[in-house]
């Protein structure tokens, strides 16, 4: 079931997304050469409890951590180890967090020091990939109009969506209806409705889409061992069109 929010509620979630847009920031700026996964994803929980949020992934089906820190071939999910980062790897730092109740949920793929020119360029692809998904969103836009958009960006510039993961409706609960994929066709799926909140999240691989979960459980790797970006936001479908919520 799809649930619509209020204004009300939509003004709640506005509150939380700047939060976490802060915080996200925040923890970016951390990601440097040395650095462990784990100190990220400490740093995050540090941060969310002091601006009065609660991570949301945290015990999420046992989801063991507040942040999660994917590197190079690591798709999304990846879980804080005492593995340092070091120059040259890219590093998705995915995030939700509950604020007075209701979910927000965003991501970002980050360089660590210098980075080859393929990874520079699967970042800002992947990143404006999420832009052009978000461009359609509206009333009576259809879920496949967003698909369609990121993925023929994507295959435009040589690069591949992941298909066997999704973007997803948010608020009451991480995960809510309805499912985004990140591929699709103009026109096709369901119709969007003014006071749905939803997260678009693009994962883009420089090599093929396939993905494969990793013995931990809960990280996916690319099948061929190719670097993967991710970026997301949270938004608000409004009256004449959308707005992002997960922005300060």
């Amino acid at each position: 079931m799809i649930i619509i929010k209020s204004p009300q509620e939509i003004a709640i979630m506005r509150e939380g997304g700047k939060i976490l847009a802060k915080i996200l920031k925040k923890v970016e700026k951390e990601a440097k050469p040395g650095v462990t996964t784990k100190e990220l994803d400490e740093y995050a929980e540090k941060l969310a409890l002091k601006y009065g949020s609660r991570p949301s992934f945290k015990g999420y089906n046992n989801y063991p951590s507040a942040l999660c820190v994917s590197v190079n071939e690591e798709v999304v999910h990846g879980i804080p180890s005492g593995r340092k980062l070091k120059e040259g790897d890219i590093v998705g730092l995915d995030m939700g967090i509950y604020y007075k109740g209701l979910c927000t949920d965003s991501a970002v793929t980050v360089g660590i020091g210098k980075i080859s020119s393929k990874a520079e360029r699967l970042i800002k692809v992947t990143e404006q990939a999420l832009k052009y998904g978000i461009d359609v969103v509206k009333p009576e836009a259809h879920i496949g109009d967003i698909g369609f958009a990121i993925q023929s960006y994507v295959e435009s510039q040589g690069f591949s969506v992941v298909r066997d993961l999704v973007g997803h409706g948010v608020g009451k609960n991480v995960h809510e209806a309805p499912q985004i994929p990140h591929f699709g066709r103009k026109g096709s799926g369901l119709k969007l409705k003014e006071g749905m909140t939803i997260a678009i999240e693009p994962m883009v691989n420089a090599g093929k889409y396939y993905v494969h979960q990793a013995k931990d459980g809960w990280t996916f790797v690319t099948s061929d061992g190719s670097l993967s970006a991710h970026f997301e936001h949270t938004m608000a479908v409004t009256k004449n069109g959308h707005e992002i919520l997960t922005v300060f």
